[in-house]
């Protein structure tokens, strides 16, 4: 079974343990419609690679670990684009969770999102305690503050935004998450994998910032020039697109460095490398080829 099918079917398994007759139906239907159809899931496929790289053996707890982290990304969409934040119509080409079934549900699907993450974790790995400890202190380190998305998304309520800090909790904490996760379900030191993880994020953050300047509304399936009109700092509006690609491209090799020791290595970089590519709008991707 390959890594997307992988995904999608943890994903599937998660969401549905969560439906129930009895339940509030439109909740259910906004939960279900944040989550599918899907993204790119850039960071589930990230635990499973490093999960994979690092020799693990039991790919039901990887799985879930790699569900729970998509489950908090998405839950981070939909608050992200709620009306006291972007205000974002539409999300993946579509409309919006609050678009579709006003503000009230979408702060509480966002919510149900977060606490399905960790039920997800806690129900598969609780027949392996040597990693349940580990996989929740990445997730909730990864979710909250002062390193989470929550912090994230709280550095757009300051007078003053700290760029760095801001994309290190908003995008780079599932990303260290991601690559943390997918070590200690392998039995690995997920200290290890931190900076690969941050390296990482930090790429796809300055690659988000190019998109958002350079790309086109069909192809990211939100609005774009956000940053702008919202006027938040980024890495366009500090080094002009040329200085941000080159910036992406020196994330891109740091985080390649960062890999740590493990078995399949080789294979991460060459997969690392080949996907940084993707990162870029259509125009820039095809003329830096």
């Amino acid at each position: 079974m390959d890594a997307t099918t992988r995904i999608e079917k943890s994903l599937v398994e998660a969401i549905s343990r969560a439906e129930s007759r009895a339940g509030p139906p439109r909740l259910a239907a906004a939960v279900r419609h944040a989550v599918f159809p899907k993204g790119s899931r850039i960071r589930p496929r990230l635990c499973l690679a490093v999960a994979e790289a690092c020799g693990a053996k039991d790919t039901a707890i990887v799985d879930a670990a790699a569900a729970a982290i998509e489950l908090l990304h998405c839950a981070s969409l939909v608050h992200d684009d709620l009306p006291c934040f972007d205000d974002s119509p539409t999300r993946r080409g579509r409309p919006s969770v609050h678009a579709a079934f006003g503000e009230p549900l979408a702060v509480l699907a966002g919510d149900a999102l977060i606490v399905l993450a960790f039920e997800t974790i806690a129900r598969e790995a609780a027949c392996a305690p040597s990693v349940l400890p580990g996989l929740l202190l990445s997730i909730a380190r990864a979710a909250g503050m002062p390193f989470g998305i929550a912090a994230g998304q709280a550095w757009e309520c300051e007078p003053r935004i700290d760029l760095a800090q801001y994309h290190r909790a908003k995008t780079g904490a599932l990303f260290v998450a991601a690559a943390a996760a997918g070590a200690t379900a392998a039995g690995r030191d997920a200290g290890a994998w931190h900076a690969f993880g941050e390296g990482l994020g930090q790429a796809y953050q300055v690659a988000d910032d190019i998109r958002d300047a350079a790309g086109s509304a069909e192809d990211m399936g939100k609005p774009i020039h956000q940053d702008a009109a919202l006027g938040r700092p980024n890495a366009v509006q500090r080094l002009g697109i040329a200085g941000a690609v080159d910036w992406l491209e020196e994330l891109v090799a740091e985080a390649v460095r960062a890999i740590p020791a493990c078995p399949g290595a080789n294979d991460l970089r060459s997969l690392i490398a080949s996907e940084a590519q993707r990162l870029l709008p259509k125009e820039l991707s095809r003329h830096a080829a």
